[in-house]
């Protein structure tokens, strides 16, 4: 039997504990992670499934965020993403903007919609006090 520095007896080698830090286990489940929030993220944006029609104007640019009123094509309206009638309407863009009648707001209407309802919302919105009306459309997918 071998006696050690130490005084006692050794019949093996004794392993130590390893110091250095395995990343596989890390890099996978961050790329797992990764995944999972590139596939969820484009299902997170909240809005009214309208049908836009096409511009060729360019986007206005602002600091505020604008109110977002909403007609689908059944005549149905939205402020953001809540259900409105056209009654209750003014008053509640006006909760939403706290009385500033200088606050943008968007309207995006159907593209299959009655031109007619949609000026119906407008002429309500300005009639309520609101000088920033504009109406939304959809990009055009290529340049002419």
């Amino acid at each position: 039997m071998a006696i050690s520095a130490g005084g006692g007896p050794t019949r093996g080698r004794r392993r130590r504990p390893a110091s250095e830090i395995n990343v596989t286990p890390l890099v996978d489940v961050m790329l797992v992670l990764l995944i999972i929030f590139m596939v969820t993220a484009p299902m997170m944006t909240s809005g009214v499934n309208v049908d836009l029609p096409k511009t060729d104007a360019s986007p206005l640019n602002a600091d505020t965020k604008p109110i977002t009123v909403s007609v689908k094509n059944d005549g149905t309206l939205f402020l953001g993403d809540d259900p409105v009638s056209a009654d209750q309407l003014v008053d509640r863009l006006k909760e939403a903007s706290q009385n500033d009648p200088t606050h943008r707001i968007f309207v995006r209407a159907d593209a299959h919609i009655n031109y007619g309802q949609v000026m119906d919302i407008m002429g309500r919105i300005t009639s309520g006090g609101f000088t920033h009306v504009a109406l939304l459309a959809q990009q055009p997918t290529s340049a002419q």
